[in-house]
């Protein structure tokens, strides 16, 4: 029955398809294809592991923050973060890189305050980086944060941000399952 039941998932989702297992809630097995994707970058810091047992980083129902440059100070991320943090949503943030101050402070708070917050540098380089970071934008329905196109950390609202059924950040892959962005993909 279960090989069947992979068997069955690896035909509809092909050859570069991904396939997660899921505890249940009920006795039954089932197979449900959603959209997403998992790229070969894991989480900045292992402080923001949520699931010591797998060493994963976790986020249920996340926004999902997409910008283009490094984040080293915390002052341009502040507005957003105060209004994600009264949202009671986690924030998983896909950025360069997540460094400094920033990454400092965001860990403080998340250990203290129960900040519920994920970071992860993005995939690939270059022009690469642009288009990889525009795909995950349309996929959880985000606006890519970028001076190239007039868009600045600290006036980006809730609005500019994308959000997923999950995000599971290893130290080495992160999987963003159900985007809640466009769905004609």
């Amino acid at each position: 029955d279960i090989g069947e039941k992979i068997a069955f998932a690896m035909e509809k989702i092909g050859p570069h398809g991904i396939i997660t297992i899921d505890q249940a809630k009920t006795a039954t097995t089932e197979v449900r294809v959603v959209k997403g994707m998992q790229f070969d970058r894991g989480y900045i810091s292992p402080y923001f592991v949520t699931n010591s047992e797998k060493m994963t980083a976790e986020a249920e129902n996340p926004y999902i923050l997409v910008y283009d440059k490094k984040i080293s100070a915390l002052q341009p991320l502040l507005p957003l973060l105060e209004i994600v943090a009264q949202s009671g949503r986690p924030l998983c943030i896909i950025a360069e890189d997540v460094e400094g101050d920033a990454l400092a402070t965001l860990v403080v708070n998340r250990l203290r305050c129960n900040l519920s917050v994920l970071a992860v540098k993005a995939p690939a380089f270059g022009d690469r980086r642009k288009a990889v970071l525009q795909d995950i934008a349309v996929l959880v329905g985000a606006t890519v944060i970028s001076d190239e196109v007039g868009l600045k950390l600290e006036k980006a609202t809730v609005a500019d941000l994308g959000s997923a059924k999950k995000v599971v950040m290893t130290k080495d892959d992160t999987t963003i399952v159900g985007g809640c962005g466009s769905q004609e993909l």
